[in-house]
């Protein structure tokens, strides 16, 4: 297979991982008995260490699915988990070399398969890694497919990013999955709460996108969410925050054309700017518990 530059966000990395391995459609086996007992130990470390940070900022949903995965000893098996997967949404994961092309990535999400890279980072990057990896992947990704609600955005984003293929608009849907799925803030009774998956894997992301007063909080508008740039290497300068992640779903599952039509030849927002019509919520009284 030949393999080209992946596509992250907005730039351009030689993909990390074996894609010598790889099947047609970018997935390969996870080879469980090749991860190490000093792999098995760092992930365990990794997940102990995240955990620990999670509760009390982390959005229930996430938690609740926490509790019915075991995957905080070792490594899980791919296999396991989608089986449990299968039984609460229908989602099942399946193993990927690292970063894969988008229209492979869509159209596996489009199917209700979420790739998770099967190598893991190296004791060095046990604070911060480039790309997604195992630990990336599992722990901030998995459990809120166990959410139907969440679950079903998932696979109509995956359907609208193979329609946006043919509109030249995959920067602007990029922008959707970075500001949701990555790094996505949700208002609840409790107060805002976190499921973005890069902030959930990430100790220095999570203290700071709930506590630190100064990146902007934003209600979460469409539009734009999909006309902002974002932060690929450093924290994020703003957060946009749903009220439910039925709102996501609504959102994802109207026709983007026209939407694509009108903001294309519209300039992009800087990451750090306030801009009209933007609904901001207060910054933290205090630190949350």
């Amino acid at each position: 297979m030949k393999v080209t530059p992946v596509t992250y966000g907005q730039s351009q990395r030689p993909p990390r991982g074996d894609y010598s391995v790889a099947r047609d459609d970018y997935t390969c086996d996870q080879a469980w008995n090749s991860y190490t007992p000093e792999q098995h130990d760092l992930y365990s470390r990794l997940f102990a260490r995240q955990l620990r940070l999670v509760h009390g900022r982390a959005c229930d949903e996430f938690l609740r699915a926490l509790k019915h995965l075991d995957m905080a000893e070792r490594i899980p098996r791919f296999g396991q988990v989608s089986e449990l997967l299968g039984r609460a949404t229908g989602w099942q994961i399946v193993a990927v070399p690292g970063l894969i092309p988008e229209e492979a990535f869509f159209r596996l999400l489009s199917q209700r398969r979420f790739p998770v890279t099967v190598w893991l980072r190296t004791p060095e990057e046990f604070d911060y890694i480039v790309e997604p990896d195992l630990f990336h992947d599992l722990f901030g990704h998995v459990p809120l497919l166990f959410d139907p609600v969440f679950a079903d955005y998932m696979q109509a984003y995956g359907k609208g990013g193979l329609k946006a293929l043919h509109y030249n608009a995959l920067e602007l849907l990029a922008r959707l999955y970075w500001y949701t799925v990555e790094f996505g803030l949700i208002d609840t009774p409790h107060g805002v709460r976190v499921y973005g998956a890069g902030i959930l894997s990430s100790p220095g992301e999570l203290e700071r996108a709930l506590i630190d007063p100064s990146p902007l909080k934003i209600r979460f508008d469409l539009r734009r969410v999909l006309r902002t740039r974002y932060e690929i290497d450093d924290f994020q300068k703003t957060y946009f925050v749903i009220d439910a992640f039925g709102q996501l779903f609504e959102e994802t599952a109207q026709d983007f054309a026209p939407i694509y039509q009108q903001l294309l030849p519209l300039p992009a927002h800087p990451s750090d700017q306030v801009q009209p019509g933007d609904r901001l919520l207060a910054p933290p009284a205090a630190a949350t518990s």
